[in-house]
């Protein structure tokens, strides 16, 4: 995820100069932005070679680990907040990493592509697997190897004893927070272990 807008909008939710692991970090823009804009630390976790170069070169702390290994590496309550954006969807372990995400941070933040957005029900109903921005891969090569919705992630949330402090979808860089389910291509949640 590395439209601008998005990514305000996600750093608004870190504290300032909060101790920050981002998960699935890509090319570390994101962290990068925390870093230059809201005096943040860290590391990102990724696993691709080009992107953990890109880390490097953006002067990002990065650690090259798959995360279906898991985070036994760090302590509990290690970091402030915890990144997992647009990465829970590609987890084999996808439950398991988000009690992980809760056990070494203080609280996490997650965005992920809303299945439910009122596009991807119009192609469902027309029978085929929707192709949109936000879902730009055809079923045959998608790099999710799941689909959720808003709801979904608030059901499991409740299983898995998060207390959500904020929720909203995304739509082209505007915050939705009438209908997300249906509204909003990203899936965005502030939550903490109960």
């Amino acid at each position: 995820m590395s439209d601008h807008a998005t990514m305000q909008a996600i750093a608004r939710l870190v504290p300032q100069g909060a101790r920050v692991l981002d998960l699935g970090c890509g090319d570390g823009a994101l962290l990068d932005l925390l870093q230059r804009t809201r005096g943040c630390t860290g590391y990102g976790i990724e696993i691709a070679d080009a992107n953990v170069l890109a880390c490097v070169r953006r002067g990002v702390n990065v650690i090259q680990l798959n995360l279906d290994e898991g985070l036994a590496m760090f302590s509990d309550n290690s970091f402030d907040v915890v990144l997992q954006i647009d990465t829970l969807q590609h987890l084999r372990n996808a439950e398991t990493m988000l009690r992980e995400t809760a056990r070494v941070g203080k609280s996490g933040i997650v965005a992920f592509p809303n299945f439910a957005h009122w596009p991807n029900r119009l192609s469902v109903l027309r029978g085929r697997m929707p192709v949109t921005r936000r879902l730009p891969y055809q079923w045959y090569d998608t790099p999710n190897i799941r689909v959720g919705t808003y709801k979904d992630f608030e059901v499991l949330a409740g299983k898995n004893k998060l207390r959500i402090l904020d929720a909203f979808g995304l739509q082209d860089g505007r915050e939705v927070r009438f209908l997300p389910n249906a509204l909003a291509g990203t899936a965005v949640f502030h939550f903490e272990h109960d």
